[in-house]
């Protein structure tokens, strides 16, 4: 069954969850079916059903939108200490972690699903030397996932909206697309969402739903807050999609706070995305 347009679900790892089944209870109560599910290595959400995982989800009576791949070693302690440790920007770490990529595509396919997301890392500058090795670690990317007629989508926010533009339409590569989460460009100190929306528009796979302030300290992260309660204007960015036709599902992304806080942040985001799609 397909999922409906706009449909309300939440990011498997915002609940901190370590089994499908507690991952269904967790969406039962929150009365949503929809779900952009953790590939599970273990540095991103691992499950206890270990390889057993993807047959536990497909049985368990939620819809999944797509799968996410986190590579062991990010470090998210700073700005800083991410551009160093994110995606595939170090050259140490490129081939380790196409290989990992190339497992979590195998992983989606298991999952019955087309479509993959991560962060691709802090793409390099036009002119930048650093650029070239890293384009073609990702190109080497989109090829695998052509290959296996799957769809990558990097998520916004560590790089300009142009910049992420430029590398599209440089690479070329019909497999590659945009996971846009318009928080994330709020704690990197990066764009305005809604003032880029359009130029990413014709590439946005699927979407992040969170909010936030920007920084107030040069270099440091923006604050994560509930839905609706930063600087995202998370009600004027849902309008937005529709004029542009997004018709994906709104996972909804809490990534600070205990279990039980981010599972009460999240029922909240479930009721407010509800008032806006009403409105």
């Amino acid at each position: 069954m397909a999922i409906p347009p706009l449909a309300i679900g939440v990011c498997s790892w915002s609940l901190q969850v370590t089994s499908v089944p507690e991952l269904k209870s967790f969406m039962d109560r929150l009365g949503i079916d929809v779900v952009q599910i953790a590939c599970g290595d273990p540095h991103h959400a691992s499950w206890v059903e270990g390889d057993d995982m993807p047959a536990a989800a497909r049985a368990a009576g939620f819809q999944m939108s797509g799968a996410m791949l986190g590579f062991p070693g990010e470090d998210y302690s700073s700005p800083q200490t991410i551009e160093k440790t994110g995606g595939f920007g170090d050259p140490a770490t490129r081939s380790e972690r196409v290989l990992r990529f190339e497992w979590a595509l195998a992983r989606t396919k298991e999952l019955g699903l087309r479509d993959i997301m991560l962060h691709a890392g802090f793409i390099p500058a036009v002119g930048s030397p650093d650029r070239k090795p890293f384009l073609f670690t990702l190109e080497c990317v989109a090829n695998l996932a052509e290959q296996h007629n799957m769809t990558v989508a990097f998520e916004t926010g560590q790089e300009s909206a142009a910049l992420l533009r430029t590398t599209l339409d440089e690479l070329k590569c019909p497999s590659l697309k945009v996971n846009f989460d318009p928080a994330n460009m709020l704690l990197y100190d990066m764009d305005d969402p809604l003032k880029v929306l359009d130029l990413l528009a014709p590439d946005i796979r699927s979407v992040h739903l969170k909010d936030a302030n920007r920084p107030t300290v040069k270099g440091a992260w923006g604050e994560e807050v509930p839905l609706g309660l930063g600087q995202t204007n998370t009600k004027a960015f849902v309008k937005a999609l529709r004029r542009v036709g997004f018709t994906g599902a709104l996972c909804i992304e809490r990534e600070v706070g205990t279990q039980e806080e981010r599972f009460r942040d999240i029922e909240h985001g479930v009721r407010f995305l509800r008032e806006c799609l009403a409105s």
